[in-house]
């Protein structure tokens, strides 16, 4: 450093005449956005003393300190490392504010970001749900591998779900009110726009929400703070998708105090890693802020993200040994082209207005305004009556999935053990072929409408329509040097539009709407008020119903920072109400379906609080707790809303209690935190739906299982460790040693059509109480218990970089049936335990099933170049590189409803209704090519 600048560095000293001790403080922020960095590593060169930067990218030292001369290093992973020349006094403070580091050429952050927002995260449903999502924006190593070396495995951090964290743009919280989840394509194909990310980690406090045990993200998608110039990227892989192309653009600060930022994107292929999947995806982002002046700034974007995708089956073992584990039953050839039945379309663009207000040098105020509209949809096949013979639907077709039970190898074995030339003869059917005949489909009802009869199958969608509208205001204020003050006010009003929808009769010209497995004409109405109705493309049928849900939230923590010990207190109070109105009068249901039924009101209360101990600048302590409660979810607060009102019986707000203790080890050279917690989640509910053998004895029917009353044990330890063994080569690890289990018995009800099949199984009006699910102590199917990781780095000076990665996965659970663990399983309609009833064999019956350990091996690596005035950066990662072949999870059939029927079955080599998979993929590859200017 020059001696001017050395000057210039000194005029930010401050100097208290009050104070004896020497203290060294300052802050660090990133060059570009001004923003501030956590866990820079603030080094005092030629000493053992360093401190880290907090979440306000704020340092101090307070002890120790010599006099003199020296030369303070800030450093930290993806960026250069500074050198500043300080001159310290006796009794005197020198403070250095708003020091800035730039992110390295390397960009691997970036990188990271582009695989995981693109891939992992696309798909949102149970049994791939993760929330790596929440983790990309971190440094911290444990973290890092979560998110890049676990997630392909659908391992879940603690054990928990994506609703426990949020994910907000701009302050505004995109958690769907639905489910309680992210929707992750709302907003998939516009990395470059998404990289400035603020994470805030477990319960600890978020500026901008009150958050959850998975903590908070925070995208910043504001025009003014997008680094200026532009992208274009252009990647590769066998994953969900096998092109994709971007280009972005920010202009940075204009004349006028103008800013916009643009991007549009294409994802596409016709098949990902399994059969059929096609991906075909559009996005767009325009952002626009104009900085009136120096108090006020008002930013409008708009995201636009349009895709479609062909999903995959989860399959039983008998079906992937039959073909592999690429196998989809959802596809079949057409005039010379795979076409999947199943289709998921997302198509819900957002619109969001934000004020940002800075009231003074310490306090501001942001406001928010979003609406977000448009459709969501899965498709499938139907096969429903297409005449009324004496007023009873006739003609349905049979099951058109190449899985069906009575098609495959084993139902015969089980019917015809005497007789394997029919199990032969179907083994050999599906090996040939085993995938959904569409000419079969379309040759019938062309048939059929010749004779002047309906349409026999059907392609439809279930569509949700759903409009929101979210206004928000934070406030934030520094108090002074050593408090900070948060706090918000939420409200959003959803209304959500649920229908069927006829995409193609398949060469028929019109279908007859009614359940085509009701007892009697009257209960076979979808909808009374239009009786026998035939309907054609583009109908609405089956269902038609809206759902009101409305969410008024607020919050306020206080964040206190001193010398040893930082603090947080925080709490929050949400009020969420629901209400179903039937737009159909359904046959099952004809009193309890139309109009609106009661509105449902919850109140959730949460309370955390948190305090940081530093032992000294290289031991950290961290202590965290928690209780809040929580509305349920749309999704589990009504039973079956697509025929009626019922809601799930003793409802109420689900309780959680959590704690976590970390300690935390830093060095010049090695990093490394431990942590310890525990999760309750208490009144929970479930529910699921499907057809079922062996209700009350030897009954069958389509039911929907209701559990009620659930308590859930999460409890573990979390090991990240990371060691500069030289000034290139960095050795890393991770483990992730968990117990996630059943804490309670909770209870089950069943609900079903009230015809005469379910009053002779004892329903009553269509509903039965089978008191408790004996689940206690079973293992939650929440991905892998236990992960571990290993492996290394290398970075060369001339902007190359490798990595390899061993990860060891264990204890991972099938979800076993509640029902086989009820009273349903053992005792017949009149409550008598069956006179052949084993009780060991019952025991061996529904021991939970644990899948085989398993290890995958990773390789990263990547590249970077200066040429001119643009960076050229090239990013490759292969998964699975021994091609090891695991299940990732599965879930017990609730087909064999009962001891009889589940013995009868596993008596088999090949159940016929025996557990359904999901397998990981194979060898993967992804290439990223982009070219920044």
């Amino acid at each position: 450093m020059t001696k001017t600048a050395l000057i210039f560095l000194l005029g930010f000293f401050s100097i208290s005449l009050h104070a004896q001790q020497t203290v060294i403080k300052g802050s660090v922020k990133e060059a570009r956005s001004f923003e501030p960095i956590e866990d820079v590593t603030v080094v005092i060169e030629g000493t053992d003393l360093y401190v880290l930067t907090d979440a306000l990218g704020e340092f101090i030292f307070n002890k120790n300190v010599l006099l003199g001369e020296h030369i303070l290093k800030i450093s930290k992973t993806g960026y250069i490392t500074k050198r500043y020349p300080i001159i310290i006094n006796e009794g005197k403070t020198v403070n250095i504010s708003d020091m800035t580091l730039e992110r390295t050429l390397l960009g691997v952050a970036d990188l990271f970001t582009i695989t995981l927002t693109d891939d992992e995260l696309n798909d949102d449903t149970s049994g791939a749900d993760n929330i790596s999502g929440l983790l990309a924006s971190s440094l911290d190593v444990f973290q890092r591998t979560v998110a890049f070396e676990f997630s392909p495995s659908f391992f879940r951090v603690r054990g928990l779900d994506s609703k426990n964290g949020s994910i907000l743009i701009n302050g505004m919280e995109m958690n769907k009110i639905y489910n309680g989840r992210p929707q992750w394509s709302n907003w998939g194909g516009i990395n470059d726009v998404l990289r400035n990310q603020e994470l805030t980690w477990g319960l600890r406090p978020s500026s901008y929400n009150f958050g959850g045990v998975l903590g908070t993200t925070n995208i910043h998608v504001r025009a003014s703070e997008a680094r200026p110039g532009g992208r274009l990227t252009y990647s590769s892989s066998n994953r969900s998708y096998t092109n994709r192309v971007m280009g972005t653009y920010a202009s940075g600060l204009l004349k006028k105090n103008w800013a916009y930022t643009v991007s549009v994107g294409r994802r596409w292929g016709n098949e990902g890693y399994q059969d059929a999947t096609s991906y075909n995806s559009n996005s767009f982002f325009a952002s626009v802020e104009k900085l009136i002046n120096d108090k006020h700034s008002i930013n409008l974007t708009a995201i636009y993200t349009p895709n479609r995708r062909g999903k995959s089956s989860p399959n039983t073992q008998e079906i992937y040994d039959l073909k592999d584990i690429k196998y989809n039953e959802y596809w079949g050839w057409q005039d010379g082209e795979k076409r999947n039945s199943r289709i998921k379309g997302v198509n819900e663009p957002i619109v969001m207005l934000n004020h940002y207000w800075e009231l003074d040098s310490k306090t501001s105020l942001n406001t928010n305004m979003g609406y977000q509209f448009g459709k969501f949809s899965n498709s499938r096949l139907d096969y429903n009556g297409t005449d009324l013979i004496d007023g009873f639907p006739q003609g349905g077709g049979s099951n058109p999935s190449p899985t069906y039970y009575q098609k495959l190898p084993s139902y015969f074995e089980r019917n015809f053990p005497n007789d394997l030339q029919f199990a032969y003869s179907a083994l050999k059917a599906f090996q040939n072929d085993g995938q959904i005949n569409w000419n079969s489909m379309y040759n019938a009802n062309i048939v059929n409408s010749q004779h002047g009869g309906n349409a026999i199958y059907a392609l439809y969608e279930d569509r949700v329509d759903d409009t929101q509208l979210t206004v928000n205001s934070i406030l934030n204020k520094q108090v002074n040097d050593y408090i900070i003050l948060d706090a918000g006010i939420n409200y959003k009003s959803l209304k959500s539009k649920n229908f069927a929808k006829v995409l193609d009769l398949l060469g028929g010209s019109t279908y007859l709407d009614i359940d085509g497995f009701a007892t009697n004409i009257d209960e076979a109405q979808n909808d009374l008020r239009h009786p026998n109705r035939i309907v054609g493309e583009g109908d609405t049928f089956k269902y038609d119903y809206n759902i009101f849900a409305n969410e008024l939230s607020g919050y306020a923590h206080a964040q206190f920072t001193y010398n040893k010990v930082d603090f947080y207190i925080s709490g929050s109070i949400k009020n969420t109400q629901y209400q179903r109105e039937g737009v159909y009068q359904n046959g099952g249901f004809p009193d309890n379906s139309l109009g609106k039924g009661e509105k449902m009101v919850f109140t959730a209360y949460g309370a955390k609080a948190g305090l940081t101990y530093k032992l000294s600048g290289r031991h950290v302590f961290d202590f965290n707790g928690g209780l809040i409660s929580r509305a349920p979810s749309i999704q589990n607060t009504f039973s079956n809303s697509r025929e009626n009102h019922n809601t799930v019986p003793g409802i109420s707000e689900e309780k959680i209690a959590s704690v976590d203790v970390s300690y935390i080890f830093r060095s010049s050279s090695v990093k490394a935190k431990l942590t310890g917690y525990y999760t309750k989640i208490s009144d929970a509910s479930e529910i699921a739906f499907f057809f079922a053998d062996g209700i009350g004895g030897d009954n069958t029917a389509f039911v929907q299982e209701i559990l009620q009353g659930i308590d859930r044990k999460h409890m573990g330890a979390e090991v990240g460790i990371e060691a500069q063994v030289t000034a290139t080569i960095k050795l890393k690890g991770a483990a992730a040693i968990g117990q996630f289990t059943y804490d309670n018995n909770p209870n089950l009800f069943l609900s079903t059509e009230p015809d005469e099949d379910s009053v002779e199984a004892g329903f009553v009006n269509g509903f039965k109480d089978f008191g408790q699910s004996k689940l206690k102590g079973y293992k939650l199917a929440s991905g892998p218990q236990n992960a571990y990781s290993v492996g290394f780095e290398y970075r060369d000076p001339d902007f190359w970089w490798f990595g390899a990665t061993a990860n060891f996965f264990s204890n991972t659970y099938v979800d076993v049936s509640p029902l086989t663990r009820s009273s349903n399983f053992n005792t017949d309609f009149d409550g008598n335990v069956f006179n052949d009833y084993d009780k060991d064999l019952a025991r061996t019956l529904l021991k939970q099933e644990r899948f085989d350990d398993y290890m995958s091996v990773n390789l990263v690596g990547g590249k970077s170049w200066k040429i001119g005035n643009y960076y050229v950066g090239f990013f490759g990662s292969i998964n699975n590189l021994l091609d090891e072949v695991y299940k990732t999870g599965g879930f017990e059939q609730g087909r064999n409803a009962n001891y009889r029927e589940l013995r009868d079955d596993k008596a088999l080599d090949s159940p016929v209704f025996g557990s359904k998979y999901w397998y990981g993929r194979g060898i993967t590859y992804f290439l990223n090519l982009n070219v920044r200017f």
